[in-house]
This record gives C-alpha cells, structure tokens and sequence, in this order.
C-alpha cells in the first residue's frame, strides 16, 4: 500500500466560513498478486468442483408419459369437456363441473405440454386449442357463464378431431 495523500478543499463558501476544513486522507491502491476478487474465484471454482463430484445424480428427463395413458387421459378429458360444456345453465351442479374440469385440464396440459413427442401431433395441438378456450371462457366470465354458440361449436369440432386423430394414432 503507497503512503497517503491528503488532501484539503481549496476553498470554503462565505456562509461555512466559521467552520474549518478538516483533511481528507485518501489512499491509494497499489495492485497485489493477490487480490480479494482472485480469492473470491479459486474458493468458488473449488467449492464447485467439490460440491459437483460429491454430488454425482444423473439426471434423468422427465418421465414420458406411454402412448396408452396419453389417448386414455385425453379421451377422459374429451369426455369432460363435452358434458361440461353442454350442461343446462341451470343446473346446480355446472360450477363444480366446470372447477372438475379446470382441475383435469391443467393437470393434462402440465403432464403433456413438455412432451417433445406429443407436441407435433394433430390430437395434441386440437385439444390444447379447446382446452384454452374453453379455460378462458370460464377465466374470463365464470364458472357459470354459458359457452356461446359459436365458440361451443368450434371446441365440439376441435374436441371431434381430436379424438379421430387419436383413433388414428396421431
């Protein structure tokens, strides 16, 4: 480390006059082999290296979901949809459906979103689409706000071609 250097102000306005300037003592820094960064690094490359050879788990890819539950859990979900959706508004029980069917819907969009496999298939793509709009439906208007016409046939449709492309193994 250099010695210090002090240093004083050159001037002091009119209305501080009484007071007197105390030095300032500010050292400079000479640069070592040695520095607090340089250590910082060694001991966290060396913690990482023990903490990643005491650790040895492989990771393995998420569990992928077996063609035979995937068509039975979207079969299961398909028939959800349409029952739900073609309930009388009316009916007492729509609201618990429709929180049955919320519940079931995003467990199988989380199950099967993240399935490299699945997400170029038609039954994938046409029940994710139903899924969403009927899930905004509800979001946005309640569980007890009916589907309008034209947005229930469209979901019908894409419900339908979901299930052919499953009987079709797509």
């Amino acid at each position: 480390m250099a010695s210090p250097t002090l240093i004083t102000p050159t001037s002091t306005p009119k209305s501080l006059s009484h007071i007197k300037p105390k030095p300032i003592i500010a050292a400079t820094l000479t640069p070592t082999t040695s520095t607090a960064a340089t250590r910082r690094r060694d001991l966290l490359s060396i913690t990482a290296s023990i903490v990643c050879t005491s650790w040895v788990v492989p990771l393995a890819p998420a569990v992928a979901a077996s063609d035979e539950e995937y068509i039975k859990e979207t079969e299961e979900v398909i028939s959800k949809v349409r029952t739900t959706i073609t309930m009388d508004k009316n009916d007492p029980n729509v609201a618990t459906a429709v929180a049955d069917l919320r519940e079931s819907s995003n467990s199988w969009v989380a199950k099967y979103r993240r399935e490299k496999a699945l997400l170029g298939r038609s039954s994938f793509r046409d029940m994710y689409s139903a899924l969403n709009a009927v899930s905004g439906h509800y979001i946005s208007f309640g569980p007890t706000a009916p589907i309008p016409a034209k947005r229930k046939a469209r979901i019908l449709e894409e419900m339908d071609t979901a299930e052919k492309a499953l009987q079709r193994g797509r």
